[in-house]
């Protein structure tokens, strides 16, 4: 992913904001939707105005401390010039297509005057024959098959449901295009929990045997810069007061 490009002199980075959806209806229980389309709940709606924000006001930020960085030296940028030719902003969101992803998105993309795109490719993982189910429920019906997937989601897949390194590869793919079409600008990405936590691993070249060491909790901002060398991850599980 070599992603900066220059215009005179000046380097642009792309900046990606990856954001988890809000709470949706019913998240009194851990459950796990996977591909159900539940909606936003209230409460969540709520959480996403304030990510919107915290990124607005990351954004007027980010490109001053972007000049002052030490990246700059590392990615042999040190003599190019400190400002971006274009004024800080979003340039598009991207989401998943299921509701609870599309609301959250629409809510960011409206502070820039924007609509958002749905990808198909950033759905949450299809979970088979425990989507809907609380965490309790699963438990206590399949515990053998539950702690064979929370040991090792690399290995085992929930019954009847997707494989982590398939969801990986449909991910990956719609997040390579993405950053494909939108060299040098600031960009975001409205997914789901496990899809932020693959992009997280693949960006950090952590094991997908470790998915479940990174949290995500609803509304969470996650800040990555790309640089020429390689991506660098400022913020994780963030925006929240």
């Amino acid at each position: 992913m070599r992603n900066p490009i220059f215009y005179g002199g000046i380097v642009v980075v792309t900046t990606l904001y990856l954001i988890r959806h809000g709470e949706t209806a019913g998240s009194g229980e851990k459950r796990y939707n996977g591909s159900i389309d539940v909606p936003l709940s209230d409460r969540g709606a709520d959480q996403v105005g304030e990510a919107a924000k915290f990124i607005a006001d990351h954004l007027r930020d980010h490109e001053a401390a972007q000049a002052l960085s030490y990246l700059k030296d590392i990615h042999d940028n040190a003599g190019a010039e400190d400002r971006s030719p274009e004024p800080p902003g979003l340039s598009a969101v991207y989401c998943s297509d299921l509701e609870r992803a599309r609301r959250s998105a629409g809510i960011i993309a409206s502070l820039h005057r924007l609509y958002p795109v749905a990808m198909p490719d950033l759905r949450e993982r299809h979970f088979g024959i425990w989507e809907g189910m609380t965490f309790t429920e699963i438990r206590e019906r399949y515990p053998v098959e539950f702690e064979s997937w929370a040991g090792d989601p690399v290995r085992y897949s929930p019954p009847g449901g997707e494989n982590t390194l398939g969801v990986k590869d449909r991910v990956i793919s719609a997040l390579e295009r993405i950053l494909g079409d939108h060299r040098g600008d600031n960009i975001a990405i409205v997914a789901h929990g496990g899809v932020n936590r693959i992009i997280l691993c693949h960006i950090l070249s952590v094991p997908l045997e470790n998915i479940f060491r990174i949290e995500q909790d609803h509304a969470a901002v996650n800040i990555i810069e790309f640089w020429d060398r390689y991506p660098v991850v400022k913020l994780m599980n963030g925006g929240k007061k």
